[in-house]
């Protein structure tokens, strides 16, 4: 490095990171350290942080951990000979900036460019290795154009859609609310009343991919509870639909019932409020008035948002009944307020085999009868009583005889079987997940590249791309309830250009989903203005091959990615079917009153003061080594003093008062002692497999207890104390580049090969053995760890603390734990 590059050096002596963090900051930056570009000489690895909505608020304490966890990976990949691609982005579209708009005047995209600004220099100031020519904003104009190709994608396969929905209309904040942003039933900003309204909406046809959505989780390295979430999200059932007619009507139509065994038990039927058979079904009927007026109260309850689908069981006789095929009794007809309208038919045959259809029967006292009981007889006594409801795998069948006696799970195929020969019904799957509702009353989102005709929603050539967001002077929706873009009237009011009529353009926005669906694409090939990636880049870097992010995202925004990546593999514009192979959610740090960090609650710590009063490479090392990255964790900045403290030591391990190696390292000329090496040799390889599986604290306290031994052994040479600052430079870069530098390095560490270690020299000298006579602890043994049985015996028989109770005995050896604790057994 030449003299003008070094900046501010440490001349005192002491560790000051005030002065050496800036100095390395300069350096990355002026030399493009993290750049990086396609290299086929080397294998790839790419690591991906959840890219951050830039708040007003900045960072606090918490959001650098994830952050924190993969800068470690990818600078110890980059040692480890991989091209790693480490970029770092803005989710940058969304609710907060408008609301800021609407509150002050000020335009989205000011606000937003101002707090991307401040987020970015909090992350520069922790030394994070990102390679910032990659840097992307999902707001601006170069970025959404692409957003909007990948739509048209969707258009063009017919996977997007306008529909009347019912939606979270908040008349508050004036615009949809995504379920994740509603709260028992309010806003989560601002705490407004939600209801539930139907609206014309843009939807996307996910439910298409639900099938290959629930198969691929398999094949992905994730949490299990994750994919779990996924899987009960898509909720998938595999069942029956019964063709049934209503007595005395001209009505016929299908039941799901996704348990077959138990439909010898069904003793009567409950539909949805909304079906559309009830008013037919009742009209001119006795029933017809209460009946109607308690579908319209149900069904206001359902929009407010105040119904609990699992508690709030309330119900309707309709005076109709089922005709039954079964030759059971025919089944009357419930209105049921706990029946989904959209999952299966919105019609369910009932027993006594379900809890809700049995809390809603003893409620109502609509007959039960049973089809399967324990194998406990006192217990199949109480079920056929039906004192409570019961359904189990071990359930024991009683009818129909063909399946008698088999358990429940057993009887499965055999019922369906039954069913079908009789073509009493026919099998059919079912799933919970429903079509992604996909549009937004707001400003600040994406604009649809779509424009409506009298022939209806027709989507624009990709010639015409981005269609840019107008400039409107009020950011609230109109006063009709139209969304804000219909505000630009001269925008709205368009050409089809290939009719060359009148138009309209499209006024709902997408939401802030869109963009975050696929940024991991573009941040492959961000410069790229005539594609939105190039497809051997693509090739080369995709998967992504870690991911790291907060278990809040475990459904939605990974659901909705994964969704969007299987249509463009299917269209042959990506290379993998799945975009992200491996998933590590890391914990949230609490404040130091265990509480969720809020401004509210005033508990945020600002990692500005943290650095301010530590430095960086002391707050990246604290937040690893508060617990295991998963691990929810308190915050304790008492504690961030001891990491600070250890740093000091290490500094002071190497450096002498002048600001100088110490002499006693660089005049070192023989090899390190035996001692020495072993102890570089144990912690290179425990500090290298705690970061391959990401267990970071305890790697830093191996760091740790290397320099407590470390200063024990007497001066060592400059090779091990080179080893040491390899290790430790994935946690405290800044401080092992300034080492690096006075060790007499004129380059980067970020590349220099990682140390390895030799498998004879981690094997320990000698070890200390406890060992145990039936039990009770008789002596301690210093023995080489490759000792045999026979000599480890000999041994203890001359002990004179173990000898005599071994005399005329015979033994045998237990290893209770290896290598450290045997347990001689005397007989």
């Amino acid at each position: 490095m030449k003299e003008s590059e070094k900046g501010v050096n440490s001349v005192s002596g002491r560790y000051e990171p005030a002065q050496i963090e800036p100095k390395w900051q300069k350096y990355w930056d002026k030399h493009q350290t993290f750049r990086v570009e396609v290299d086929h000489n080397k294998p790839k690895y790419y690591i991906l942080d959840m890219f951050p909505y830039p708040s007003g608020a900045g960072l606090h304490v918490g959001h650098p951990e994830g952050y924190t966890a993969t800068d470690i990976i990818a600078r110890f990949k980059r040692m480890r000979g991989f091209n790693v691609l480490h970029p770092m982005g803005w989710d940058a579209f969304g609710l907060p900036a408008e609301q800021y708009a609407i509150e002050t005047g000020t335009h989205p995209a000011e606000t937003t460019y101002k707090n991307i600004a401040n987020f970015k220099r909090q992350i520069q100031d922790l030394g994070f290795s990102y390679d910032w020519n990659r840097e992307v904003a999902t707001c601006d104009v170069e970025y959404y154009k692409w957003t909007q190709w990948i739509f048209a994608q969707l258009y063009k396969q017919g996977l997007a859609y306008m529909e009347d929905a019912p939606v979270n209309w908040c008349p508050a904040l004036g615009t949809v609310l995504a379920n994740e942003e509603v709260i028992d039933g309010k806003s989560e900003r601002g705490g407004h009343e939600v209801i539930r309204k139907p609206m014309r909406q843009w939807m996307l046809r996910i439910t298409k991919y639900a099938e290959q959505l629930l198969e691929s989780l398999d094949t992905l390295d994730w949490p299990e509870s994750v994919k779990e979430m996924q899987r009960n999200w898509i909720g998938k059932s595999e069942g029956i639909n019964f063709r049934e007619k209503i007595k005395d009507m001209d009505l016929e139509f299908e039941v799901f019932d996704s348990i077959p065994q138990t439909f010898l038990a069904q003793t009567f039927t409950v539909i949805a409020p909304e079906h559309p058979y009830i008013e037919q079904m009742v009209k001119g009927t006795p029933y017809e008035k209460d009946v109607m007026e308690f579908v319209e109260t149900i069904k206001a309850k359902k929009l407010s948002k105040k119904f609990r689908f699992d508690q709030d069981l309330e119900g309707i006789f309709t005076g109709r009944y089922v005709e039954n095929p079964f030759g059971t009794g025919d089944f009357p007809i419930w209105v049921a307020s706990y029946v989904l309208a959209d999952y299966g038919t919105g019609i369910v045959n009932c027993s006594a085999h379900d809890e809700r259809d049995f809390a809603f029967a003893k409620k109502y006292n609509i007959p039960l009868r049973t089809a399967m009981v324990p194998a406990d007889p006192e217990e199949a006594v109480k079920v056929k009583n039906l004192d409570y409801c019961y359904l189990h795998p071990k359930g024991i069948m009683q009818q129909p005889e063909e399946v008698k006696g088999l358990e429940w799970h057993e009887a499965r195929k055999p019922i369906i079987d039954y069913i079908g020969k009789r073509g009493l019904g026919r099998v059919v799957t079912n799933y919970k997940l429903r079509d992604w509702l996909f549009s937004r009353q707001r400003y600040w989102g994406e604009p649809f590249p779509v424009i409506h005709t009298a022939d209806g929603p027709k989507l624009l050539p990709e010639n015409v791309l981005p269609v840019e967001l107008p400039s409107v002077e009020k950011y609230q929706p109109t006063a009709d309830g139209q969304p804000t873009l219909a505000r630009a009237t001269a925008w709205v009011d368009t050409v089809d250009t290939e009719t060359g009529l009148a138009a309209k353009r499209e006024t709902n926005t997408m939401p802030q989903w869109a963009g975050s669906c696929w940024y991991y694409l573009r941040f492959i090939d961000p410069k790229n203005k005539d594609k939105a990636w190039d497809e051997e880049k693509e090739k080369y870097w995709m998967p992504v091959d870690l991911y790291v992010g907060g278990v809040e995202h475990a459904v939605l925004h990974l659901l909705y990615a994964r969704f969007w990546h299987h249509v463009l593999f299917d269209l042959g514009l990506v290379s993998t079917r799945e975009p992200f192979q491996k998933l590590v959610n890391q914990g949230m740090i609490l404040g130091e009153d265990n509480q969720k960090m809020s401004k509210s609650r005033g508990n945020v710590i600002n990692p500005d003061d943290m650095v301010k009063d530590f430095g960086a490479d002391t707050l990246r090392m604290y937040e690893m080594f508060m617990g295991p990255l998963e691990q929810v964790k308190p915050w304790n900045t008492s504690s961030v003093a001891g990491i600070y403290k250890f740093l000091n030591r290490a500094w002071n391990f190497a450096v002498d008062q002048n600001g100088e190696v110490k002499s006693s390292i660089l005049q070192t000329e023989e090899p390190a002692s035996e001692t020495a090496e072993r102890l570089v040799h144990r912690t290179i390889k425990k500090v290298t497999e705690d970061i391959e599986g990401m267990k970071f604290h305890t790697a830093i306290a191996a760091l740790m207890t290397f320099i407590n031994e470390a200063n024990e052994v007497g001066p060592v040479p400059k090779s091990v104390v080179e080893r040491f600052v390899l290790l430790l430079a994935p946690f405290a870069p800044h401080f092992c580049e300034e080492l690096w530098e006075k060790l007499g390095h004129s380059e980067t560490l970020a590349y220099h090969p990682w140390p390895t270690y030799d498998p004879e020299l981690v094997l320990a000298e000698t070890i200390t053995i406890a060992v145990q006579v039936n039990g009770k602890l008789r002596d301690t043994l210093s023995v080489s760890p490759e000792i045999a049985d026979a000599e480890l015996l000999k041994l203890a028989k001359e002990s004179q603390k173990v000898g005599p109770y071994l005399e005329g005995k015979t033994l045998r050896r237990e290893v209770v734990v290896p290598k450290r604790l045997v347990n001689l057994v005397v007989s």
